[in-house]
Protein backbone atom coordinates (compact mmCIF):
# COMPACT_ATOMS: atom_id res chain seq x y z
CA UNK A 1 0.00 0.00 0.00
CA UNK A 2 1.23 3.48 -1.02
CA UNK A 3 0.46 6.09 1.84
CA UNK A 4 0.61 9.94 0.42
CA UNK A 5 0.98 12.16 3.64
CA UNK A 6 0.35 15.62 3.11
CA UNK A 7 2.60 17.56 5.28
CA UNK A 8 0.82 20.62 6.80
CA UNK A 9 3.85 21.64 9.15
CA UNK A 10 7.59 21.32 9.86
CA UNK A 11 8.91 20.28 13.05
CA UNK A 12 10.89 22.50 14.67
CA UNK A 13 14.63 23.13 13.56
CA UNK A 14 15.80 22.44 17.49
CA UNK A 15 14.38 19.13 17.01
CA UNK A 16 13.90 17.98 13.54
CA UNK A 17 17.70 16.65 14.10
CA UNK A 18 17.13 14.50 16.69
CA UNK A 19 13.38 13.55 15.84
CA UNK A 20 13.02 13.65 12.02
CA UNK A 21 10.19 15.40 10.12
CA UNK A 22 6.35 14.60 10.54
CA UNK A 23 6.14 12.15 7.68
CA UNK A 24 9.34 10.20 8.98
CA UNK A 25 7.72 9.84 12.24
CA UNK A 26 4.24 8.25 10.60
CA UNK A 27 6.54 5.84 8.54
CA UNK A 28 8.22 4.84 11.32
CA UNK A 29 4.71 3.89 13.14
CA UNK A 30 3.38 2.21 10.41
CA UNK A 31 6.33 0.39 9.44
CA UNK A 32 6.41 -1.42 12.64
CA UNK A 33 3.10 -2.57 11.74
CA UNK A 34 3.93 -3.31 7.86
CA UNK A 35 7.92 -3.05 6.65
CA UNK A 36 6.43 -2.97 2.92
CA UNK A 37 4.37 0.48 2.90
CA UNK A 38 5.44 2.79 0.72
CA UNK A 39 5.28 6.88 1.65
CA UNK A 40 5.21 9.74 -0.89
CA UNK A 41 5.10 13.02 0.64
CA UNK A 42 2.90 16.36 -0.11
CA UNK A 43 4.46 19.56 1.03
CA UNK A 44 0.62 20.82 0.87
CA UNK A 45 1.69 23.60 3.45
CA UNK A 46 3.69 25.03 0.12
CA UNK A 47 1.23 24.26 -2.18
CA UNK A 48 2.14 20.78 -3.83
CA UNK A 49 -0.17 18.11 -4.54
CA UNK A 50 -0.60 14.91 -6.43
CA UNK A 51 -1.04 14.91 -10.33
CA UNK A 52 -3.28 12.61 -9.87
CA UNK A 53 -5.45 11.82 -6.68
CA UNK A 54 -5.38 7.95 -7.27
CA UNK A 55 -1.59 8.24 -7.57
CA UNK A 56 -1.33 6.18 -3.91
CA UNK A 57 -3.69 4.39 -2.12
CA UNK A 58 -4.42 6.33 0.56
CA UNK A 59 -3.66 10.14 2.83
CA UNK A 60 -2.87 10.97 5.78
CA UNK A 61 -3.08 14.35 7.20
CA UNK A 62 -0.19 15.50 9.54
CA UNK A 63 -0.46 17.99 12.53
CA UNK A 64 0.70 21.52 12.22
CA UNK A 65 0.90 24.60 14.38
CA UNK A 66 -1.20 26.47 12.32
CA UNK A 67 -4.80 26.83 13.13
CA UNK A 68 -7.40 25.69 10.64
CA UNK A 69 -9.17 29.23 10.69
CA UNK A 70 -6.11 31.16 10.69
CA UNK A 71 -5.79 33.13 7.75
CA UNK A 72 -3.01 31.20 5.45
CA UNK A 73 -3.32 31.05 1.39
CA UNK A 74 -2.55 27.08 1.63
CA UNK A 75 -5.54 26.44 3.86
CA UNK A 76 -8.49 26.54 1.56
CA UNK A 77 -7.00 24.51 -1.45
CA UNK A 78 -6.16 21.69 1.23
CA UNK A 79 -9.81 22.19 2.15
CA UNK A 80 -10.80 21.84 -1.46
CA UNK A 81 -8.78 18.70 -1.64
CA UNK A 82 -9.99 17.22 1.13
CA UNK A 83 -13.93 17.84 -0.14
CA UNK A 84 -12.35 15.91 -3.17
CA UNK A 85 -11.26 13.01 -0.92
CA UNK A 86 -14.41 12.68 0.00
CA UNK A 87 -16.51 12.63 -2.66
CA UNK A 88 -14.52 10.49 -4.07
CA UNK A 89 -14.88 7.88 -0.95
CA UNK A 90 -10.58 8.08 -1.12
CA UNK A 91 -9.45 6.71 2.06
CA UNK A 92 -7.98 9.21 4.34
CA UNK A 93 -6.65 9.60 7.84
CA UNK A 94 -6.21 12.79 9.63
CA UNK A 95 -4.42 13.60 12.72
CA UNK A 96 -4.85 16.94 15.33
CA UNK A 97 -4.40 19.92 12.80
CA UNK A 98 -5.52 16.98 10.25
CA UNK A 99 -8.51 15.64 12.33
CA UNK A 100 -9.50 19.80 12.96
CA UNK A 101 -9.26 20.90 8.60
CA UNK A 102 -11.15 17.99 7.71
CA UNK A 103 -14.27 18.62 10.10
CA UNK A 104 -13.79 21.98 9.08
CA UNK A 105 -13.84 21.32 5.29
CA UNK A 106 -16.96 18.85 5.75
CA UNK A 107 -18.72 21.43 7.40
CA UNK A 108 -17.93 21.00 11.12
CA UNK A 109 -16.49 24.04 13.43
CA UNK A 110 -12.85 24.47 15.17
CA UNK A 111 -12.16 26.50 17.59
CA UNK A 112 -9.80 27.33 20.56
CA UNK A 113 -11.13 25.40 23.76
CA UNK A 114 -12.08 27.04 27.11
CA UNK A 115 -10.45 24.14 28.03
CA UNK A 116 -6.65 25.32 27.64
CA UNK A 117 -3.74 23.31 26.41
CA UNK A 118 -3.58 19.62 26.81
CA UNK A 119 0.07 18.00 26.81
CA UNK A 120 1.63 15.32 27.49
CA UNK A 121 -0.27 11.86 27.90
CA UNK A 122 -4.05 11.74 27.48
CA UNK A 123 -6.97 8.69 27.52
CA UNK A 124 -9.33 8.14 25.87
CA UNK A 125 -12.42 5.98 26.44
CA UNK A 126 -13.76 4.42 23.24
CA UNK A 127 -17.79 5.48 22.40
CA UNK A 128 -18.08 2.47 19.61
CA UNK A 129 -16.15 -0.18 18.22
CA UNK A 130 -16.56 -0.46 14.83
CA UNK A 131 -15.81 -3.90 12.87
CA UNK A 132 -12.64 -3.04 11.36
CA UNK A 133 -11.31 -2.65 14.62
CA UNK A 134 -9.76 -6.18 14.98
CA UNK A 135 -8.85 -6.05 18.19
CA UNK A 136 -10.70 -3.24 19.92
CA UNK A 137 -10.30 -1.47 23.37
CA UNK A 138 -11.77 -0.26 25.73
CA UNK A 139 -9.82 2.31 26.11
CA UNK A 140 -6.40 3.80 24.93
CA UNK A 141 -3.73 6.57 25.84
CA UNK A 142 -1.89 8.68 23.33
CA UNK A 143 0.31 11.85 23.38
CA UNK A 144 -1.03 15.07 22.61
CA UNK A 145 0.08 18.53 21.87
CA UNK A 146 -3.04 20.96 21.01
CA UNK A 147 -5.43 23.86 22.20
CA UNK A 148 -7.49 23.66 19.13
CA UNK A 149 -10.62 21.38 19.59
CA UNK A 150 -13.03 20.06 16.60
CA UNK A 151 -16.53 21.50 18.06
CA UNK A 152 -19.05 21.06 15.95
CA UNK A 153 -18.90 17.45 13.98
CA UNK A 154 -19.57 17.70 9.98
CA UNK A 155 -22.66 16.05 8.65
CA UNK A 156 -22.16 11.84 8.86
CA UNK A 157 -19.79 12.02 11.40
CA UNK A 158 -19.49 9.27 14.26
CA UNK A 159 -17.61 9.84 17.56
CA UNK A 160 -15.58 6.85 17.71
CA UNK A 161 -13.22 8.00 21.54
CA UNK A 162 -14.13 10.22 23.61
CA UNK A 163 -12.70 12.25 26.88
CA UNK A 164 -13.82 15.03 29.31
CA UNK A 165 -11.31 16.96 28.18
CA UNK A 166 -11.82 16.29 23.87
CA UNK A 167 -15.40 14.52 23.54
CA UNK A 168 -14.53 14.25 20.01
CA UNK A 169 -11.13 12.47 20.19
CA UNK A 170 -10.87 9.99 17.15
CA UNK A 171 -14.12 10.62 15.12
CA UNK A 172 -15.26 8.41 11.32
CA UNK A 173 -17.08 9.81 8.41
CA UNK A 174 -18.60 7.29 6.20
CA UNK A 175 -16.37 4.30 5.56
CA UNK A 176 -13.49 6.46 4.41
CA UNK A 177 -12.34 9.15 6.78
CA UNK A 178 -10.89 8.38 10.11
CA UNK A 179 -9.64 11.69 12.17
CA UNK A 180 -8.17 11.61 15.64
CA UNK A 181 -6.81 14.75 18.11
CA UNK A 182 -4.03 12.59 19.49
CA UNK A 183 -0.47 11.56 17.65
CA UNK A 184 0.08 7.95 17.61
CA UNK A 185 3.21 9.48 15.57
CA UNK A 186 4.54 11.35 18.75
CA UNK A 187 7.43 9.56 20.91
CA UNK A 188 7.85 10.73 24.62
CA UNK A 189 11.47 11.86 24.28
CA UNK A 190 9.72 13.93 21.31
CA UNK A 191 6.92 15.12 23.56
CA UNK A 192 9.28 15.78 26.46
CA UNK A 193 11.43 17.85 24.62
CA UNK A 194 8.16 20.18 22.62
CA UNK A 195 7.05 20.64 26.12
CA UNK A 196 10.80 21.99 27.51
CA UNK A 197 11.06 24.24 24.19
CA UNK A 198 7.61 25.57 24.15
CA UNK A 199 7.55 26.46 28.25
CA UNK A 200 6.79 29.32 27.54
CA UNK A 201 3.32 29.27 25.91
CA UNK A 202 2.57 25.84 28.13
CA UNK A 203 3.63 27.08 31.46
CA UNK A 204 5.36 25.81 34.43
CA UNK A 205 3.26 24.27 35.87
CA UNK A 206 1.25 22.57 32.68
CA UNK A 207 4.77 21.56 31.57
CA UNK A 208 5.31 19.60 34.99
CA UNK A 209 2.01 17.87 34.61
CA UNK A 210 2.65 16.70 31.00
CA UNK A 211 5.90 15.42 31.55
CA UNK A 212 4.64 13.40 35.20
CA UNK A 213 2.04 12.13 32.52
CA UNK A 214 5.08 10.75 30.11
CA UNK A 215 4.88 7.80 33.38
CA UNK A 216 1.81 6.43 31.58
CA UNK A 217 1.36 4.00 29.01
CA UNK A 218 0.49 4.84 25.75
CA UNK A 219 -0.47 2.73 22.72
CA UNK A 220 0.61 3.87 19.76
CA UNK A 221 0.93 0.50 18.60
CA UNK A 222 -2.43 -0.76 18.70
CA UNK A 223 -3.41 3.05 17.09
CA UNK A 224 -1.53 2.56 14.40
CA UNK A 225 -2.86 -1.10 14.35
CA UNK A 226 -6.18 0.63 13.72
CA UNK A 227 -5.03 3.09 11.37
CA UNK A 228 -3.88 0.16 8.75
CA UNK A 229 -6.91 -2.04 9.25
CA UNK A 230 -8.79 1.42 8.38
CA UNK A 231 -7.05 2.07 5.38
CA UNK A 232 -7.28 -1.14 4.09
CA UNK A 233 -10.55 -2.00 4.61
Amino acid sequence: MKIGVLKTDDVRKELVGEFGEYPEMFADLLRAQDPELEFVTYEVQRGHYPENIDEVDAYLMTGSKTGVYEDKEWIPPLMDFVRKLHEKKKPTIGICFGHQLIAEALGGKTRKSGKGWGIGVHSYEMQDMPAWMSEPRKAFSLLVSHQDQVEELPEGAKVLAASDFCPHAMVQVGDHILTMQAHPEFTKPYSKSLMELRGEVFGEELVDKGKASLQNDIHESAVAKWMLEFLRR
